[in-house]
């Protein structure tokens, strides 16, 4: 950062290096959620915190922080490669910024492809009418990045899916066993919150979820 302020200062920095920058800073959150592991996450987070009936806990500041740490523990062998074959050569001088992007998308591209179903990014080929390549890192990011977010979203959904089950057997027993005992204006949710935390923490829940959610991703 100290750098980069040293050579804002001097006036050594292009002016359309600079806008490239600035560019990338404002683009780095739709990047998080598109190109990521983030968006799976989150989703599984929210549905599991539906699922037990607690509506604010975890806070929404504590799963976005939860899906952040995450998603770098994931992202981690990615930000290396990216770190190593792009950003080091470009802040060495070896390659130029267009250069250095182009690198940048590769590694990204390449986990994208790998979490990204063969039928949704046929798919996305055929709606946008591009010629079918033999290699699936020769299309661009316009195909590869709505495949991959399509994917993500198909397979958080059916993990808040499989996660609800568990959760709704609870609700169940409850409900028919309050009903068996003529406590018809007793709301069962009040009673089953209990039960639903007992599972999930006997189980040791979270260590379960996190570590379903990292070999979740290839």
């Amino acid at each position: 950062m100290s750098d980069l302020l040293t050579q804002l200062n001097g006036g050594t920095v292009p002016t359309l290096e600079l806008a490239y920058m600035l560019t990338l800073a404002a683009l780095l959150p739709s990047i998080v959620v598109m190109m990521t592991s983030f968006t799976r996450i989150i989703i599984i987070l929210s549905f599991t915190r539906n699922a037990m009936g607690v509506q604010q806990s975890p806070p929404n500041m504590v799963l976005v922080g939860i899906a952040l740490f995450l998603t770098l523990y994931i992202m981690s062998p990615v930000i290396s490669e990216i770190n190593e074959e792009a950003y080091q050569p470009y802040k060495r001088g070896e390659m130029t910024q267009e250069e250095a992007i182009e690198r940048m998308t590769v590694p990204l591209k390449d986990f994208m492809l790998r979490n990204t179903e063969t039928a949704t990014l046929e798919n996305f080929i055929d709606m946008s009418g591009t010629e079918l390549e033999e290699d699936p890192m020769d299309y661009s990011l316009t195909v590869v990045v709505p495949a991959f977010m399509t994917t993500e979203l198909k397979r958080g959904f059916m993990a808040g899916f499989l996660i609800y089950l568990p959760f709704l057997l609870v609700d169940i027993i409850v409900a028919t066993t309050l009903m068996s005992m003529g406590m018809v204006m007793l709301p069962p949710a009040m009673i089953s919150l209990p039960f639903k935390l007992l599972l999930f923490v006997t189980v040791d829940g979270w260590e379960l979820l996190f570590s379903g959610i990292v070999a979740g991703f290839k």
